[in-house]
Order: C-alpha cells, then structure tokens, then sequence
C-alpha cells in the first residue's frame, strides 16, 4: 500500500504503531538496568565493582551500533521500504531479548547487546514514516509525540524491569519479547507502506556515513563552544543510567525493585520538567542564564547525590534535578539562533552525533570510576564518586558556556 491510499483511519493505526515501536525501544534501554548488576554477576561470578565494568561495556556496545547503524537502518528504509525494515527489526529484537534471557556468559550477553543495539536504531526509520504520511504542517505536532513516546518508555523500562526483576533476572526479557512480537504482530496488519517508486532511492554507504556529520564542526567554528559544551553535558548526565543500579545497590543496598522505582521517579521528573519547566525558564530567564543556572542546580543536585548518606535524601534530591533539564534545550536554541538558516539541519545531525558519543564515552568512564572506588583495592570507598566526577564535568561546561557567552554577538543570545 502506497501513502496515498492511506486514509485517516488507516494513518491513525500506523501512527499508534510508530509510537509503540519508539516506546518499546525506550523500553528496551531502560528495562535492562535495574536488572544488569544482578545478571552480570550471575553469569560472571564476580563482585559488584567488577559487575559495573562490564556494564559499561555493554552499554557503549549498545551505543556504538546505534551510531553506526541509524543512518544505515535510515538508508535502508528508503530502498526497501519502511514496513520491511521496522517489522524485522521487531522480529530480531524478539529474538534478541529471548538470547539474552537464556544468555549464560558474559560474551552471549555482550553479542546480543550489540544486536540490540542494531534494531534499536529504527528512531530516524520511524520520524521518516511519520514525515511520509503526515503534512508539512502537523509533523512538529507528531514529531512531538515521537519524543513523549520515548519519554514514556524510558519511565516505563526501569519500572518493569524492578518489578519483574524482583521475580527472576530473566524475567523481564522474556516480557519485552513478548512485547516486541506482539507489536510486530499489530504492524503487520496495520502497517501501510509509504515509500513510493517515486520516491525511493539506491542505497548508498556515502549517505550512510555516521561520520559525515560531525565533519560539519569544521564548517561551523562560531559553535565549537556551544558544542564542546554540550558533549560534555552529555557525558556528564548519562551517570544517571550508567551508574545508578550499581549506585544504589552498593550506597543503599537497594534490590531491583527499588532501583526501578526510583529510576522511574528521575524518569518522570525530568519528563515534566521538559513539558512544564523548559520554557517558562527560558522565556523568564533568556537562554543563556536558563542554561546557566541550570547547570549550577546540576552541579548541586550531583555534589549532593556524590555525598549522600541517605536513600530518603537521594530520593528528595532526584525531582531537583528536572531544574537542570533546561541546560540542553537552552543550548540547542542558542545554537539554532547562531546558525543560518539552511544549516538547521546540519546542526542537529551534530547534536545526534555528539549525544551518541557521549553515550558511548559515559559507561566507560563512569562505571571505571565506580569500580575504583568500590573495589577491594579502592582507597575509601565512595559508591558516589561518578557523581562528583559529574560535577566536576559540569563545571567545565559553566566555563565554557560563560566563555562562549562573552564571545558571541549580542543579537544571538
């Protein structure tokens, strides 16, 4: 079926579909820590300290193939279709949890989160089907509901992941295969095709370079700052999913469940603190003093979660830290407002590729930081050291930012 035989009732099936799949892979990120600590000292044998290595291993494993493979996964939507590719990925995602599920080294474990990494990376095929059916006019409105669906997984994973977690470790994988399969299963009844002859392109690995766009730092100077800023910003705030099971297990000896709770409570606090705080700051504030103040609450809020003692304070501390939420989309403006505008969408292929990197970077960094301060050998132990080293990250954001700030024209701030 082409998209002009999509009609309204045909297009709101294949929406609900899109947001589903966006959702389940939010899910798919999240699920997985409240559970890992527990899992990979299962399959490993070994301690905590050691446990959270790994886990920064599989984590930039999962981030790496993400890298690589969305602008592939998007090439290859654009010549076989959309349908084929966003249902496959479904059915080797399926099979990928259930590998995981029965995984009994530390190597199935790593090879299956590679993969997942791969299907993961159907976002760009689902923003470009959207774009396909929907107006000029509605697709920021649908875009938007892209995001809340992300949103709502990432809120979700966690919390299935420590209620199932608390069940089995394996639990809460078979679930998410079970999810996939079942939504596979509603696309491919539901699921039009919206690339036309007209429309589709050879596949070429030229277009597919995930590389090409962060050779545009060099055709933008004026936002090096801006965007050195940023992927340490990045870098900075992924100590939250990196390190926060092995966080609490290890400060306050929280189970799965507890994990999944709290993560849920960052989830949704920062989810509405970008629905609800974002632009009442920005519009009170301007974007650079949102964005700089804003990185002070994160500099307090990560201090404070470094420091902290007691698993009542942390989790008063966790909603503060949706203040902080301002700082990225502050910075985004900033530089949406320096760069012309038919380099729009050059700058936000620099913002993915940044935000990728840094998700690959954090885990390494991060869980090494936690395992020297947590291991046998560790000269004091401090379960919140990556979140002082966070901090200290977000001081040399402030730094540039301020720098940055001095050197820019009036009219862009």
């Amino acid at each position: 079926m082409t998209v002009s035989n999509i009609g309204p009732a045909n297009s709101r099936l294949a929406l609900t579909f899109i947001l589903t799949t966006v959702t389940l892979d939010a899910i798919g990120i999240g699920l997985i820590f409240p559970v890992m600590p527990d899992l990979i000292q299962e399959v490993t044998g070994r301690p905590l300290s050691e446990a959270a290595l790994w886990g920064g291993v599989l984590a930039a494993a999962f981030a790496v193939m993400q890298f690589l493979f969305g602008p592939v996964i998007g090439a290859l939507s654009d010549r076989f279709g959309r349908r084929p590719v966003l249902l496959l990925s479904l059915a080797v995602m399926a099979a990928d949890y259930l590998v995981m599920a029965l995984a009994g080294s530390i190597w199935l474990l790593l090879a299956a989160r590679l993969v997942a990494g791969i299907t993961a990376a159907t976002f760009a095929t689902a923003g470009a089907y959207i774009a396909d059916f929907t107006p000029p006019n509605e697709r920021g409105r649908r875009f938007g509901l892209i995001g809340a669906g992300f949103g709502v997984g990432f809120v979700l994973g966690p919390l299935i992941g420590g209620l199932l977690g608390a069940i089995d470790s394996r639990a809460p994988f078979y679930a998410a295969g079970a999810l996939a399969l079942a939504n596979m299963a509603f696309g491919y009844f539901v699921l039009p095709e919206t690339v036309t002859d007209a429309t589709r392109r050879p596949f070429a690995l030229a277009r597919a370079n995930p590389l090409g766009a962060l050779r545009a730092l060099d055709r933008l100077p004026g936002l090096r700052l801006i965007l050195a800023t940023y992927l340490i910003l990045g870098i900075a705030m992924n100590v939250y999913p990196t390190v926060w099971a092995y966080f609490g297990q290890a400060r306050f000896g929280w189970d799965s469940t507890m994990v999944g709770v709290s993560l849920a409570i960052y989830g949704v606090s920062f989810a509405v603190g970008q629905a609800m705080l974002v632009g009442p700051l920005i519009r009170r504030f301007g974007e650079h003093r949102a964005a700089h103040y804003g990185m002070w609450v994160n500099v307090v809020t990560l201090v404070g979660l470094g420091l902290v003692v007691s698993p009542v304070l942390a989790l008063m501390l966790t909603p503060v830290t949706a203040l902080g939420g301002v700082v990225t989309p502050a910075l985004q403006a900033i530089a949406s407002r320096a760069t012309p505008a038919n380099a729009q969408g050059e700058l936000q292929g620099v913002f993915a590729s940044l935000n990728a990197i840094a998700m690959i970077t954090a885990p390494l960094i991060m869980t090494t930081t936690f395992a020297t301060f947590t291991g046998p050998t560790a000269p004091v132990f401090a379960p919140g050291a990556p979140f002082l080293l966070a901090a200290t990250l977000m001081l040399a954001c402030i730094a540039l930012h301020v720098l940055g700030h001095r050197l820019r024209p009036v009219r862009s701030q």
